[in-house]
């Protein structure tokens, strides 16, 4: 089959290799023509997958157009940049079938990805794919688990079928929100897990931070409709303690620099890719209050991204609460 996949980052690039070792035709989409061309010419990405080599077979091209035949379209572009580049795609074909791969929210509308979607392609099934999955590991075919959540269930299973191989299992969903919840919000998580251990406050503390983590995913996740035995799964608690815990980890790493005191504006500079987390801690911080959903690890978090708060006052604060029924 013809698999066109928007994005040419980390993810884009191991989900193109998994498929076009699966037997398919892969055509990768680069927002820049020189990234196109450094690909094609290289055939690996020295900055974000050292060492992974990238087929010949795999085109990448900076033109919309050379998608028009596919059977599938597989979106792994930042979440902040969804709505612009799939509006974009639409001036150019309408796509049939399509897969998610992104982890985020969008400001002010607070949609999901796959509500994006939904709202420029109505006709098109839908469906996303998330989990434990950091991308490097997923490219040295180390065993991975994943889910793909459709509301449609056949479409789900389709999808499932799609990326199915014997490293990469991938387990399948009808709760698209809850799914997609669980891989957004537990990047906020991600970089508190980064700031304790930066702070070196040990396990005791990082694991209470992940199950409190997690209770407040499941807060917010039903106050919009997601099933709360979601993230109990792999793209809620899997998910979740992948990104706590990987050096891979892009959110968690910026914790862990927010912990030497360093500024957000300075940390994101230096890094090559994108850490979701930072902005969509500002997304659902706003949506919170909104709410009124009580989310203490978010709002602190926030604090420190805003520079209201450094990060020992912060830990501080928040075990100041006033103790409550668990």
């Amino acid at each position: 089959m013809n698999i066109g996949i928007i994005g040419s980052g980390s993810w884009g690039i191991t989900i193109g290799r998994l498929l076009f070792f699966k037997g398919n035709i892969i055509n990768i989409w680069c927002r820049r023509l020189e990234k196109a061309v450094q690909l094609s010419r290289d055939r690996e990405d020295p900055e974000r997958l050292p060492g992974i080599k990238i087929p010949k077979g795999i085109k990448f091209t900076p033109d919309f157009n050379d998608l028009k035949n596919s059977h599938y379209i597989i979106f792994a572009v930042p979440s902040h940049t969804l709505r612009e580049v799939a509006s974009r795609l639409k001036s150019h074909f309408y796509p049939g079938r399509i897969i998610s791969l992104i982890k985020g929210m969008e400001e002010k509308t607070f949609k999901t990805p796959s509500q994006i979607l939904e709202e420029l392609f109505p006709l098109a099934k839908i469906a996303v794919l998330s989990g434990p999955s950091i991308a490097r590991e997923v490219a040295q075919e180390l065993p991975t688990s994943v889910v793909s959540a459709s509301k449609d269930v056949f479409y789900a299973q389709e999808v499932q079928e799609l990326f199915h191989t014997g490293y990469f299992r991938v387990y399948y969903s009808q709760d698209i929100i809850g799914v997609e919840l669980g891989a957004a919000l537990k990047n906020i998580i991600a970089i508190a897990a980064g700031i304790i251990d930066g702070l070196n406050l040990g396990a005791n503390a990082k694991g209470a931070l992940l199950v409190r983590g997690i209770k407040e995913i499941m807060r917010i996740g039903e106050k919009l409709g997601a099933n709360p035995l979601t993230f109990s799964g792999l793209s809620g608690t899997g998910d979740l303690i992948t990104t706590c815990f990987s050096k891979y980890s892009r959110n968690r790493h910026v914790g862990e620099e927010l912990a030497k005191g360093r500024k957000i504006q300075d940390i994101l500079e230096e890094m090559k890719m994108v850490a979701e987390g930072v902005r969509t801690t500002f997304i659902v911080y706003e949506l919170s209050k909104k709410l009124k959903v009580d989310m203490p690890i978010t709002e602190f978090v926030y604090k420190i991204l805003k520079g209201e708060i450094n990060t020992r006052d912060a830990i501080k604060e928040i075990l100041q609460r006033p103790p409550k029924p668990e």
